[in-house]
């Protein structure tokens, strides 16, 4: 009964996680349409933005701190995302732009286009 129990609690779990991702991630995927396999597509739907899993609203990288300046508490939309396309948000000598076309992760200094 205690495995019955611990299953269910499990399903119901993964199933409010997989579905709170933020409306932001479609757009993002729909305006940038990262490639399959890269840095960046392996960061989707969370770690484009957030430092670690589980994602919280303050734990951000450098992309998402620089997102969520240019948002100043409005939701994100493709304004605000393009508003920091020619920023290097973290500092690895690459705009976001030129990362996220490259397929690299824009909040991470290790990701950064050859």
């Amino acid at each position: 009964m205690l495995w019955v129990g611990l299953a269910i609690a499990l399903v119901v779990g993964m199933t409010v996680w997989a579905s709170a991702k933020a409306p932001d991630t479609a757009m993002f995927k729909q305006l940038y349409a990262p490639k399959e396999g890269t840095d960046l597509a392996k960061a989707l739907p969370c770690l484009v933005c957030h430092a670690k899993m589980p994602p919280t609203k303050t734990d951000l990288n450098p992309y998402g701190a620089d997102m969520s300046k240019a948002a100043a508490g409005k939701a994100v939309d493709e304004k605000t995302m393009r508003a920091i396309e020619k920023l290097d948000s973290d500092k690895d000598g690459a705009s976001n732009i030129v990362e996220i076309k490259a397929g690299t992760h824009p909040g991470d200094p290790k990701s950064k286009p050859k």
